[in-house]
């Protein structure tokens, strides 16, 4: 009786397990997530600390290599842009306020650089993103080698410009080239495929249609894989064949893809930049003896590291940047559309 009454007037102490607990487990144990020691101990505020800072700490590197190496540009350029500079004498800076812009608006050749860009773009991103549409059809279907078949619509991409670039002038080559050579057999007279103006164009385009086809057929086809196999039964069993099942199936569900690729694609297009450069030889900077097939990418580099005005140049730069937001603004107005539409 008086080790019973012992046990009543000394209740267990949070210290004394109970039977079936681990040794140690009820003795100084902290939830998950608990800062160890007292509220008001050192480690306490330390751990506090840490899990407020720590997401902070894993995300700077990002924003710090972000601003150093695409905000502060950026921004430098803008000031750049409202000054005339020189790039023989970058200490010597003086005030124009909107001068380069002026100046590239009443500028025949930066509207003819627009112009190059748009038509270019256009003759490029069309028949790209048709192919790689097509493509991708014909490659979500069970094919022998189907792996195979995927790493050759990536090998494009994976060339680099210069490479790709090189072999395309050989092929476009006045004299010797096999795409004059073809035309020959044809009845076709051979064309001076860097001198004209649509031709010259043409060529650009191509070796752009070449790089990036694959790679958009690829993002088409996971797309296409994602689509849920009931839809084409459902389609099938109401009598719809191949075709219509890609017409009324398939491309209302490739909506969003296919918008972010003309997205994508359009702003590739407005920064073109290394295919015609390289694709012109000595000439490559000003797009041509007449400037042909100058873009606005040509434009800029031509005006700041060629004639030596970075001012202007940094005018251009801005201007193509605007372009950008007004087609991301285009984007978010017919995303929204299509959203209420479906």
């Amino acid at each position: 009786m008086s080790s019973s009454k012992q046990a009543l007037a000394h209740p267990a102490s949070s210290a004394e397990a109970a039977p079936g607990t681990p040794p140690g487990a009820a003795r100084g144990a902290h939830g998950r997530g608990t800062p160890p020691g007292g509220s008001d101990s050192w480690r306490s505020r330390l751990y506090r600390w840490d899990m407020k800072a720590s997401p902070y700490a894993f995300i700077a590197p990002f924003f710090i290599i972000f601003g150093a190496f695409s905000l502060v540009p950026l921004l430098y350029t803008a000031w750049y842009s409202l000054h005339n500079v020189q790039l023989s004498s970058l200490d010597t800076q003086t005030w124009a306020g909107l001068d380069n812009y002026r100046n590239l608006l009443g500028s025949d050749f930066f509207w003819n650089a627009l112009k190059n860009t748009f038509t270019i773009g256009v003759i490029s991103t069309v028949p790209q993103l048709m192919a790689a549409l097509g493509l991708a059809h014909l490659l979500n279907y069970r094919l022998r080698g189907s792996t195979i078949w995927r790493v050759v619509m990536l090998t494009p991409y994976a060339t680099s410009v210069a490479a790709a670039t090189l072999v395309f002038t050989l092929l476009y080559s006045w004299d010797g080239g096999m795409i004059n050579w073809l035309l020959h057999f044809v009845g076709v007279d051979p064309i001076n495929w860097r001198e004209s103006d649509w031709g010259s164009q043409f060529a650009v385009s191509s070796i752009v249609i070449w790089r990036w086809t694959g790679y958009n057929a690829l993002i088409y086809l996971a797309a296409m894989q994602a689509i849920p196999v009931d839809l084409y039964e459902s389609a099938a069993l109401d009598g719809a064949n191949r075709w219509q099942q890609f017409r009324h199936v398939t491309i209302p569900q490739l909506r969003p893809t296919i918008l972010f690729t003309v997205v994508v694609s359009t702003i590739g297009a407005t920064q073109l930049f290394g295919e015609p450069l390289l694709f012109g030889g000595v000439s490559g900077s000003k797009g041509g003896s007449e400037h042909q097939y100058q873009t606005l990418g040509l434009y800029m580099y031509d005006q700041g590291w060629i004639i030596g005005n970075l001012g202007k140049a940094s005018a251009i730069a801005w201007s193509m940047f605007l372009i950008l937001l007004i087609v991301a603004v285009i984007n978010l107005l017919f995303t929204r559309r299509l959203r209420k539409s479906q």
